[in-house]
């Protein structure tokens, strides 16, 4: 049985598509390297032996803050090493973010592949530095090889869990003939973009849909608007069976939220996150809007009647949102875990 170390920490755009590359190896003895109190402990649970280690990003202007944060760095380097060498480690995978930096380095130094994947389109700091450590590094958008020359790089979509491909059931009370809107802020929630939702509540509902927002934990206005069409909770774990039953998503752009769109055909209002590095949540966006798969606003440019008016017309033209649910569709890869899990396989 192979022995592999994944790499996957901080958001679900990281966690969940290693989840699901995961999942995709039951004949893989599986390692689970993450940091501490963060996203992953309570995703991963027992599932998967669970290794810790700290690490964090360059994003300060303190020199000694900076040989800090790299001699950090260099002890989570031989920290991993260690983990691989004594769990008999053949390949690490990892999704990009701060903790790739160690898992990729340690790779090398142990002598064994490391598969990278850049979900986004503009590939991260860690991806353009180290990708030349890596075997392959996979790609979400097709468009992102421009951003890595020299570097072997394959286009396999960005994997979503397995419940995505089956029909899920919802547990919330949801009449079946009712058009449903779904707002999704990412795994860390968006406040401003909740309270621009809010103001646009009332007219919305006065249309008959049902409104699920998921606001995310750190929302202090969460709880304040009551309607019996209003569902506002801070995260749901059955995503899959919300967008699947979903008219219209009203989302940030994340690559992994992007994919679960097109993987349950549902059109979207995207409004990039403005804080992500290098815009890419913006470039991400793009290539919906291009597809004719989603409207995009710059968080920065949408108001209130912007909003309002947009999702008012889409759910007076439910023609316009099955026209958008087929363009959507056409932008899923379907077998982007397979994909994936064959490049592991084929390292070792």
């Amino acid at each position: 049985m192979a022995r592999l170390l994944i790499a996957a920490s901080g958001t679900g755009g990281h966690v969940f598509p290693a989840l699901g590359v995961a999942e995709k190896l039951p004949d893989y003895e599986i390692q689970w390297l993450g940091t501490p109190n963060r996203l992953e402990q309570s995703l991963i649970g027992d599932r998967y032996p669970f290794h810790s280690i700290s690490v964090e990003g360059f994003q300060t202007r303190s020199p000694l803050k900076k040989l800090q944060i790299l001699l950090g760095l260099v002890n989570s380097v031989f920290a991993v090493k260690k983990i691989i060498k004594e769990e008999k480690i053949e390949v690490v995978f990892t999704t990009g973010g701060y903790i790739a930096s160690p898992a990729i380095l340690a790779a090398k130094l142990s002598g064994i592949p490391a598969i990278l994947h850049e979900a986004n389109y503009i590939p991260g700091k860690v991806t353009k530095l180290l990708s030349r450590f890596c075997n392959t590094v996979a790609l979400g958008f097709e468009g992102t090889k421009k951003y890595l020359p020299n570097i072997p790089t394959i286009w396999v979509s960005t994997p979503v869990r397995s419940q995505f491909y089956t029909p899920q059931s919802l547990d919330l009370n949801i009449p079946d003939n009712v058009p449903l809107i779904v707002i999704i802020g990412g795994s860390q929630g968006a406040v401003s973009v909740n309270q621009l939702v809010r103001n646009c509540l009332p007219e919305w509902l006065k249309m008959g849909v049902y409104v699920v927002h998921l606001t995310g934990k750190n929302d202090p206005d969460a709880d304040i608007f009551k309607h019996p069409q209003y569902i506002s909770l801070p995260f749901y774990d059955n995503v899959a069976g919300l967008l699947q039953r979903a008219d219209l998503a009203v989302s940030r752009a994340g690559a992994g939220t992007l994919t679960e769109l097109a993987i349950t055909k549902t059109p979207a209002i995207l409004i990039p996150y403005p804080f992500a590095a290098e815009d890419h949540q913006s470039f991400n966006a793009k290539v919906f809007v291009e597809g004719e798969a989603a409207y995009c606003y710059q968080q920065k440019e949408l108001t209130e009647q912007n909003l309002k008016d947009l999702v008012l017309d889409l759910i007076k033209n439910p023609e316009k949102l099955k026209r958008m649910s087929q363009k959507s569709s056409e932008l899923a890869v379907i077998d982007s875990a397979e994909q994936l899990s064959k490049l592991i396989k084929d390292a070792v």
